[in-house]
């Protein structure tokens, strides 16, 4: 009844039951795989050190620094190098080792503020744009356009005579026209992955979206902030160099772009002054380029175990049980919906109707099927159950009750605490909603970990018994496999173990068996009902396929044009349909239609005149 495995790695101590609960804590941290992964690069290695060996040599000038950086001796200028002066003095006398070594504090400092900077206003604004849009998006978007706009050294040159020969700053105003290089990139990401299928399930399962954006969001982020990072951290020491070589700098301290500035001056005399400041920036940048790199690559290198990391323990209180079938009104105790109306905002600024009225009900331990032809409304009911609507829907008008609470006009974060706990969802697409940056089991333990509060060990232990509950063969293997290592069947058993991690009364189910084989079909319905079967479970069924109906289904609802055209029990429906959209549905069964002939082989054509 299930797929096979493909094939991998002997098993070992963590294979046997319990193991992979009690290895989750000796695993080698995500912090020390890519220290791991940056040793073996000789790029990255390379590039680390030569940054770390600048910034410890900056960091340390008072000690490292033969003299006084700004001790002149006219009487040793444009001494060579060699004794109290290992690198020599510049047209002042003064030491340019400890020159290079006091300007790298400088100019590393200038660096640090504007990135620091662009990085506080352009990263959190695009996050927010990218995941909410809507009118802070377009503002943000209309604000970026506005600074990319201006020509960066003259706004630079304008703040000097505003604000003085102070690079910091100046530092401070190019922080500010760096921000929207981030702004941009962060937010064009987010807004790509933000309609992942994958996001829709972590939000179902009752993730918050701020642990969404943390878990799933950034993950994604992180690798081209990781690289911008980098340019414009070469784009800050530049230009601060750049204006120091101008003369636009205070001229009081040394820096880099202050050397070159004397340097150049005093060319055609002492050549080897331009070596050193422009050898430390060289070198910066280049370490800077390919260091980055090779962090992005060692972060983004999935090959080694999880990645996955523990998250802060949030004790929360479970969402209360259905306690009856039905309300003292008569509506279903675990789901009932009655005039349910879904609208989209069009462009004009008018609204668009696409579920009209609608009226359902589920109880505990029953499967209702909600069948209809694909546009007809039936996906657009779940997501409205669940909260999900896309953008621009909304909930119209109507009442829906889940689990005794109305849901309708309920805040967000009180939904958000019956998705999982009370009702859960199984998509369609099993392998687009699983994230691809992370294990199965890493999926899996987290909603166990927000939701119910449990620690590593007992998520781990738990996940283990879903998969087995879902019939997966070597489950303690499968938590450390990701998405693509899978097959499709295995997927969806996933994402069912997933919607089950919380003890839901309530289970939502949208085309379960959705491009998978016929076998696999049969599988994944016996495992829907024998769970429906043992755990009481409440199913909502949303299916086009009037076989998955019959076979599975207790009641059945079916919709035409965003209405419920007829209800019933499935025998009801199916050998007695009151509805002529019902029996156009049946009639197009082919199940009882006359086979057709054997395809014959077209004759050839006589080419005779």
């Amino acid at each position: 009844m299930s797929e096979n495995l493909p094939a991998g790695p002997p098993a070992t101590a963590t294979d046997r039951p319990g193991g992979a609960a009690r290895a989750a804590g000796r695993r080698a941290t995500p912090g020390r795989r890519v220290l791991r992964r940056l040793s073996r690069n000789p790029l990255g290695a390379g590039s680390a050190a030569v940054l770390l060996l600048l910034v410890a040599a900056v960091l340390l000038a008072p000690w490292l620094a033969p003299q006084d950086p700004s001790a002149a001796s006219l009487g040793n200028a444009f001494a060579g190098p060699g004794g109290a002066h290992p690198l020599g003095t510049d047209s002042a006398g003064r030491d340019i080792l400890s020159r290079v070594l006091y300007g790298g504090r400088n100019t590393f400092g200038g660096a640090v503020i504007a990135l620091g900077i662009a990085l506080a206003l352009g990263v959190p604004a695009g996050l927010y744009a990218g995941y909410r849009g809507g009118r802070f998006d377009s503002a943000a978007n209309w604000g970026v356009d506005l600074v990319m706009a201006l020509p960066a050294m003259v706004v630079l040159l304008a703040s000097r005579a505003i604000l003085g020969p102070n690079v910091w700053a100046l530092m401070v105003v190019l922080g500010v026209l760096a921000a929207p290089s981030f702004h941009r990139l962060v937010r064009g990401v987010v807004a790509g992955v933000r309609k992942e299928l994958y996001i829709d399930a972590a939000r179902v399962s009752g993730l918050s979206d701020a642990r969404i954006v943390s878990r799933h969001v950034l993950i994604v982020v992180r690798g081209p902030v990781i690289i911008q990072v980098a340019l414009v951290a070469g784009v800050a020491i530049g230009l601060q160099a750049g204006l120091e070589f101008l003369g636009i700098g205070s001229g009081s301290s040394a820096t880099w772009g202050a050397m070159l500035n004397e340097a150049f001056q005093n060319i055609q005399r002492a050549p080897l002054l331009m070596l050193w400041p422009g050898l430390a920036l060289g070198l910066t940048n280049g370490a800077l380029v390919l260091f980055a790199s090779a962090l992005r690559d060692g972060l983004e290198d999935h090959s080694g175990q999880p990645s996955a990391r523990p998250w802060p323990v949030r004790r929360t209180t479970p969402a209360p049980a259905p306690t009856g079938e039905r309300s003292p009104d008569g509506r279903a105790e675990l789901l009932s919906v009655r005039g349910l109306t879904v609208a989209y905002a069009q462009p004009d600024g008018t609204d668009k109707q696409v579920v009209h009225g609608v009226d359902l009900d589920v109880r505990a331990g029953e499967i209702v099927g909600l069948v209809g032809e694909s546009g007809s409304g039936k996906t657009q009911t779940a997501f409205a159950v669940l909260g999900i609507l896309p953008d621009g829907g909304r909930i119209a008008g109507g009442s829906v009750l889940v689990g005794g609470a109305e849901l309708v006009g309920l805040p967000e974060r009180e939904r958000r605490a019956l998705r999982g706990r009370t009702a859960a969802y199984v998509p369609q697409e099993p392998m687009s909603n699983l994230d691809p940056a992370f294990t199965v089991g890493s999926q899996l333990m987290e909603p166990m970990r927000h939701l119910l509060g449990l620690s590593r060990r007992d998520a781990a232990r738990r996940a283990l018994e879903l998969l087995r509950l879902v019939e997966i063969p070597d489950p303690e293997r499968t938590l450390r496999l990701y998405p693509h290592q899978i097959s499709g069947g295995m997927a969806q058993r996933v994402l069912i173990a997933g919607a089950m991690s919380c003890d839901p009364g309530l289970l939502i189910a949208d085309e379960p068996t959705t491009a998978l084989d016929v076998r696999v079909q049969a599988d994944i319905l016996d495992l829907l009902r024998r769970l429906q079967r043992d755990r009481g479970l409440g199913v909502l069924l949303v299916t086009h396929d009037l076989g998955v109906v019959a076979d599975l289904c207790d009641r059945v609802a079916v919709m035409n044009g965003g209405r419920i055209v007829e209800t019933g029990t499935a025998e009801q429906v199916l050998h007695s349909p009151q509805d002529a959209y019902t029996r156009t549905l049946l009639d197009a069964v082919l199940d009882d239609a006359p086979a057709r002939d054997r395809r014959q082989p077209r004759k050839a054509r006589s080419t005779a005149v």
